[in-house]
């Protein structure tokens, strides 16, 4: 498992680049772990929505993946949300960004399923400040995550699932998207979140 804290180069390329990189961040047998968890909530994956709360759509033409929200009742939900607890420090010590949780879910791409590009959060909009991909297996075919150059149409970087390789881009920043699955593709999807609350109301998740 990656020493986050430790190893700079992930974070220089935070610094520099917005985004990060990490092949094998995560170790074997927790990746095994987390898949059977997958496979155990299977029937309760649904239909991914667009927007949060009272605003939450359903919309296939834009997004056809099915998730579903960590609940805590695994030790492998609980494992891994203790190594993103780490990594939100690690931020906060490095950046000064004042990061105050982190939300997560399952993403399960089947053949034929895609996510359009957006951006995970609009300026000044929402309290999401880096996105993170953890990719739980390696389908040998589609389900790239496809991530743009700042304002541009133009391509920065074309990320092939691998099991165990994390990814962290800023959510404000980079618009996405997930090209179409062929074989099935596992992932979790995070947000570190900063408190946007008013009158001591903390801002909701999802």
């Amino acid at each position: 498992m990656i020493n986050f804290s430790a190893d700079y180069t992930y974070l220089n390329d935070i610094e520099e680049l917005g985004y990060t990189v990490i092949p094998n961040a995560i170790n074997e047998e927790l990746i095994i772990d987390l898949m059977a968890d997958c496979y155990r909530i299977n029937p309760q994956f649904s239909l991914a929505g667009i927007g949060r709360l009272n605003n939450l759509q359903i919309d296939d033409t834009i997004r056809k993946d099915k998730t579903f929200w960590f609940d805590g009742t695994s030790q492998a939900q609980l494992t891994y949300q203790a190594t993103m607890e780490s990594i939100r420090t690690t931020l906060n010590r490095t950046f000064f960004m004042g990061l105050f949780d982190y939300e997560c879910h399952y993403a399960k791409y089947t053949e034929g399923d895609f996510y359009k590009k957006h951006v995970d959060a609009f300026k000044g909009r929402s309290n999401r400040v880096f996105t993170s991909v953890l990719y739980l297996n390696t389908p040998a075919q589609g389900g790239e995550l496809v991530v743009y150059k700042t304002k541009s149409k133009e391509i920065e970087i074309i990320i092939k699932p691998r099991a165990g390789t994390l990814v962290l881009f800023e959510s404000e920043r980079f618009v996405h998207e997930v090209l179409p699955a062929i074989d099935n593709r596992y992932s979790i999807a995070g947000w570190f979140r900063k408190n946007a609350s008013i009158s001591g109301i903390i801002d909701p998740p999802r």
